[in-house]
């Protein structure tokens, strides 16, 4: 069994609004693409698959992957406005739950919440998990430019804590993204960058502390945190600051997260199992983005020099804790 945290589904009623929305820009690349714009940035190509299930389910088959958990990731709902935000995030929501409907067997859903409205946010998570169906939330990197630790976000955190479901953060553009336009440095850097600062900064806020509960999974193998552990530790016992809202290091935090395999370098998947442990992280391709990858995504993971038990954590297990449901 192997199951897939980290894909990408973008219903056609969706593409549409972005076209038709202000906030957003909509052009061709060179390949004759159609990608999307953010200040500038690009950070989506457009592929048949997002929005074509029959599609996905063939690839799925041949890459062997069984189940696919569909989100909707970058822009989410955060660039329209708010009414525009909480249509946006019903509408996706209820679209992603009849493909999960039809196809039950293949798929499940992480819901979109609009996060610029916190208590509609509220609303539409108790409908998402109790009404529709749907097994957690993806969340971006940041809200619009909001930072995951603001203040306004700890009624959605304490919510999502008592619903016992997964939070999976995927990273936005970030918005120091002026210095990345050029080479589609957004996709390629940005997007690590803005996902260690998300993770790092619930670490230091104390957010992971005061809800011991919340099931956090960061995508694109955590970006730079698995690198950067040993400073994240020295910077806690370096600066006052670092220890103000946390009682424990930020290692004991960092640990709890979850972290989905979205890399296609080895030695970065074993940096991240010797620093986290298998335990802690899960299945994900980025497929079908162009620079995704549903094949290696399982193939990297079955090379491995791991013992067969750890890989079917990483492939299905965790998935199993995450999710509370059977997966065989």
């Amino acid at each position: 069994m192997k199951i897939d945290f980290h894909n990408h589904f973008y219903p056609k009623e969706y593409l549409k609004a972005i076209k038709r929305l202000k906030g957003l820009n909509v052009t061709k690349d060179a390949y004759g693409r159609i990608v999307v714009e953010d200040r500038g940035a690009r950070f989506l190509t457009i592929t048949k698959p997002m929005y074509e299930p029959e599609i996905r389910i063939k690839d799925m088959d041949e890459a062997g992957v069984d189940v696919q958990i569909l989100s909707l990731s970058a822009p989410n709902v955060y660039f329209a406005s708010i009414e525009d935000s909480i249509k946006l995030a019903k509408l996706t929501n209820n679209i992603i739950a009849k493909v999960v409907e039809k196809y039950a067997n293949r798929f499940m859903a992480f819901a979109s919440l609009p996060l610029l409205d916190v208590d509609a946010s509220l609303e539409e998570a108790e409908r998402a998990i109790n009404e529709l169906g749907m097994n957690g939330f993806i969340i971006g990197s940041n809200i619009g430019g909001k930072n995951l630790d603001d203040p306004s976000l700890m009624p959605l955190y304490e919510k999502v804590s008592k619903l016992d479901v997964p939070i999976f953060i995927h990273p936005m553009v970030p918005q120091y993204s002026e210095v990345m336009k050029e080479y589609r440095l957004v996709p390629i850097i940005g997007f690590e960058f803005d996902i260690s600062l998300a993770a790092v900064r619930l670490v230091f806020s104390g957010i992971l502390e005061k809800y011991p509960n919340l099931k956090v999974i960061v995508s694109h193998l955590g970006g730079a945190i698995p690198y950067l552990w040993e400073r994240i530790e020295n910077g806690y016992r370096a600066f006052p600051e670092c220890k103000e809202k946390i009682s424990k290091p930020p290692s004991f935090y960092l640990k709890k997260l979850y972290y989905d395999t979205v890399s296609f370098h080895k030695p970065a998947l074993i940096c991240a199992y010797m620093t986290a442990g298998a335990n802690q992280l899960v299945l994900g391709s980025d497929y079908p983005h162009v620079i995704g990858d549903l094949k290696r995504s399982v193939t990297n993971i079955e090379e491995l020099d791991l013992p067969p038990e750890e890989k079917e954590k990483i492939f299905y297990r965790n998935a199993q804790e995450l999710l509370k449901r059977s997966l065989r």
